[in-house]
């Protein structure tokens, strides 16, 4: 039986999951400093994948958010990612992070979005952020998962 509470959380949970991945991409793209805030975004994200794992399951946040499959890709991407922005002025003769276009050079934007290594490296750590959060949900949902399997074939047995 689903009690009241239950219903309540899972439908908070899934009128929550388009806006707070509208206010993560806000963040991402024009954050409070103008560069954007990799960090934050990544931590709304994975909050309101939290929220689902809570609200539907382990197995059902799975399934109906079948890209939770890919959190580990996203994880090592990230921190491929950053790593290469960070360190990509070296090859250049410049200082590790430096900001690319240098002040003053033209940039390329996408209508108002300015493509630059900022940008990029935000987007890097938006995925590492998303990605370890949503792998070490994944983990703990599993093993409660299994725990519960465990309890109820002994009951049984």
């Amino acid at each position: 039986m689903v009690r009241r509470h239950d219903i309540i959380v899972r439908v908070v949970a899934r009128l929550l999951l388009a806006p707070s991945v509208a206010v993560a991409v806000a963040l991402l793209v024009k954050g409070y400093s103008e560069v954007g805030d990799g960090f934050s975004a990544g931590m709304i994200v994975a909050l309101t994948v939290a929220l689902q794992y809570v609200a539907l399951g382990a197995s059902t946040a799975e399934r109906v958010l079948p890209l939770l499959r890919l959190s580990p890709i996203l994880m090592i991407g990230g921190l491929l990612m950053s790593l290469i922005v960070a360190f990509f002025p070296l090859a250049l003769g410049k200082p590790p992070f430096s900001h690319l276009p240098e002040p003053g050079r033209h940039v390329t934007t996408v209508g108002t979005l300015e493509l630059f290594t900022p940008l990029a490296f935000d987007v890097a750590i938006f995925c590492l952020v998303v990605g370890v959060l949503t792998t070490m949900l994944h983990q703990f949902a599993s093993t409660e998962e299994e725990t519960e399997e465990e309890r109820e074939g002994e009951q049984t047995g």
